[in-house]
């Protein structure tokens, strides 16, 4: 069963004194937040998206594919991600529309084969896995990331709207995540989620509220079924109620580092009523944003000064700031918050070591703010 965290509402108390006596002592014990991060991480400098792209195509350069995807790991593993993803270097489309649409690999059209709905990357991390049990006695808790059937659909089909070819994606989408779970014994899938960052901004997306709700439940029904914590990765919160009310859904994610207006559009209540908690950005990763406040200041292009950019790092994006953030959204959210980690992918960063830095500086600030400050 997916653990659920208590909810103490005003309702159960004798007074609203009380109320805020049992928060009080609520906020001062050590929440039960998990960080993890979200997936996308930047190549080293020896390699670019066309030759991973032709890599994980061809299968014929898996031992220096699986190199560059293991190391990378290690990198979020070192820099203390509590759950990591493993290192998204393919286009989040094509990964899995390079399959879908392939006649070899479904048994009909958009409904791919179990046997071949597999994830490349969890067969890259399985060794790591193994290596890490060995030294630690426990399996590697990680995050399966699978784009969701609505931004598949969307880029497929545009604003068109086909119910019944929907939720053929969507059953696509679960045989992968199916796949990824029972992937390895040394690999232990403590969340699933389902990236849908059109929701809420891409006006295209026309299916009728059923059919999404239809859609994204099938997407993550396996993981439910597993008991596993199935997560919405938003970059707008603006339709999370509809979210609330797909079963298979229990953690909704909001990119909250950088735009904290968008906890407004969330109320706790709408998350308690459903049973649903959310996953918060605590670090920004809008790296443009975040060197264009350097540009200014400096009057440069930082792009081009590798000493000032690091200042995303050591000056901007602290373990202080980190915490501070968390503090503040744990104030409005409480127990409703069960993960925390980088608003978003890294894929854009300059370098990993700017990405490992960001990571490390997150986990910092998440002990910074389980310590109390």
């Amino acid at each position: 069963m997916i653990h659920k965290s208590i909810h103490i509402d005003y309702c159960d108390c004798y007074s609203k004194k009380y109320y805020y006596y049992v928060a009080s002592l609520l906020f001062h014990m050590t929440p039960d937040i998990t960080f993890d991060d979200i997936g996308s991480y930047p190549l080293p400098p020896d390699i670019t998206r066309d030759w991973i792209a032709q890599a994980a195509a061809s299968r014929q350069e898996d031992e220096l594919l699986f190199r560059t995807i293991v190391l990378s790991m290690q990198q979020k593993i070192e820099a203390g991600v509590e759950v990591p993803t493993y290192p998204q270097f393919q286009d989040m489309n094509k990964q899995f529309l390079n399959i879908i649409n392939d006649p070899k690999r479904t048994e009909e059209p958009l409904l791919v084969r179990e046997s071949d709905a597999k994830i490349l990357e969890m067969e890259a991390i399985t060794t790591l896995a193994g290596e890490y049990r060995a030294r630690h006695g426990e399996a590697l808790k990680i995050r399966v990331c699978a784009t969701g059937p609505l931004e598949l659909y969307q880029q497929e089909f545009g604003g068109t709207s086909y119910s019944d070819v929907l939720l053929t994606i969507a059953r696509s989408i679960d045989r992968f995540v199916k796949n990824a779970i029972s992937h390895s014994d040394d690999l232990e899938v403590v969340t699933v989620s389902i990236d849908e960052p059109s929701i809420g901004i891409n006006p295209q997306i026309m299916h009728a509220d059923e059919d999404t709700i239809k859609a994204l439940t099938i997407a993550g029904q396996t993981a439910q079924n597993h008991g596993i914590d199935t997560e919405i990765h938003l970059h707008s919160p603006l339709n999370y109620k509809l979210v609330c009310e797909v079963p298979s859904i229990n953690v909704i994610g909001v990119e909250s580092a950088a735009n904290p207006s968008y906890l407004e559009l969330v109320d706790r209540s709408d998350l308690t009523t459903s049973d649903t908690f959310l996953r918060v950005g605590i670090a920004r990763t809008d790296i443009f944003g975040l060197t264009a406040a350097l540009n200014e200041k400096y009057n440069t292009n930082v792009w081009k000064e590798p000493d000032r950019i690091t200042e995303v790092v050591t000056r901007m994006e602290t373990p202080d700031v980190i915490a501070g953030r968390l503090t503040s959204i744990y104030r409005m959210f409480g127990d409703s918050i069960k993960y925390a980690g980088p608003d978003c992918g890294l894929g854009s960063w300059p370098t990993q070591d700017m990405a490992q830095q960001l990571l490390n500086n997150t986990a910092k600030g998440m002990e910074l703010f389980r310590q109390g400050r």
